[in-house]
């Protein structure tokens, strides 16, 4: 049984008109700049849940606004000279998908207003002053992904209470990879687990960090919340299928794959809010004045085909706990 999910907005939002760069010809269909740390083939539905957002506040793209999209496909090397080439264009706003993306927005611009979409801590990651007055050119959506690391290795445990040895694949060129290891490693010594981390931040990286530790014989797997790994969820999925590794990931959509479980929030549901969001600035109003919007309620999926593969006999406790369950 499935609980609803939503998001709510924490504090007032005020209405002032915000001049935003890319808007000398008010005749002109605006253009939104979409800046995103994945692939275009792994947010399909991400992008879609924008659309709908941006049509719940009365814009459709190539109607009355535009959009150009910039993918990383991992590389979060490129997404500086891709937030500059956008801010060179003079877009209207910048849809900035992924923590790395964020940060190579704001860093571009403090004019045009930027909305993300965000699994990291938006005031400890600069983005903003605080969540309910973010003050500045930015504002968004905080999904609290690399926050629920601890949550995840927790619900393992419960899951598999004999394992002793855990691994975990983390990106290590994301602020959000050090923050999850080092949450990682104090809830593991509070358990009486030890971590053995992979390193993985390209396919090549993500095939030898799930060999190693196969070798290493961990009797499960944390996959960590980071946007590219959403990307390849298909892959990922079925290397820990390949190596039999009981895996919990950070979002429904892994396990929509085949996936064991995942305890995170909507994404989807993030990036509808995001393009609510950037159809209000298009409409005039201040990002400066729009809070941060903070996810409120987490989902834990399980996929009991995936269980039935592996041998794993699910508890009737963790089952109730469930928000859903697929067979």
């Amino acid at each position: 049984m499935r609980r609803r999910e939503f998001i709510t907005l924490l504090g007032g939002a005020a209405t002032a008109v915000w001049p935003f760069s890319g808007r000398a010809q008010q005749s002109a269909m605006p253009v939104i700049g979409f800046l995103n740390s994945g692939t275009a083939e792994g947010f399909v539905p991400r992008v879609a849940a924008y659309r709908r957002g941006l049509g719940e506040t009365g814009f459709q793209e190539g109607k009355n606004v535009a959009i150009e999209f910039r993918w990383a496909n991992g590389r979060y090397d490129r997404l500086p000279s891709m937030a500059a080439d956008l801010v060179a264009r003079q877009v209207a706003v910048i849809a900035a998908g992924g923590p790395p993306a964020a940060r190579a927005a704001k860093a571009a611009t403090s004019t045009i207003p930027v909305v993300f979409t965000s699994g990291d801590d938006p005031v400890q990651e600069g983005l903003v002053a605080s969540l309910n007055r973010p003050g500045g050119n930015v504002t968004g959506v905080y999904l609290f992904l690399t926050q629920l690391i601890a949550k995840k290795l927790g619900l393992l445990h419960d899951l598999l209470p004999q394992v002793s040895v855990i691994g975990a694949i983390l990106n290590p060129g994301t602020a959000g990879g050090g923050v999850q290891a080092k949450d990682l490693e104090a809830t593991g010594r509070a358990l009486g687990l030890r971590v053995q981390f992979a390193n993985a931040g390209s396919d090549k990286e993500i095939e030898e960090g799930f060999a190693r530790l196969g070798q290493q014989r961990v009797g499960a797997l944390i996959v960590g919340a980071d946007p590219y790994y959403v990307s390849r969820r298909a892959e990922i999925v079925a290397l820990a299928a390949r190596y039999a590794i009981p895996t919990i990931y950070e979002l429904r959509a892994f396990v929509d794959a085949g996936g064991l479980m995942s305890y995170g929030t909507d994404l989807d549901d993030g990036y509808r809010q995001a393009g609510i969001y950037a159809g209000r600035i298009l409409k005039g109003e201040k990002p400066a004045d729009l809070p941060v919007l903070q996810s409120t309620k987490f989902q834990l999926i399980i996929n009991l085909k995936t269980a039935k593969a592996l041998g794993l006999k699910i508890s009737d406790n963790m089952l109730s706990l469930a928000d859903e369950l697929i067979e």
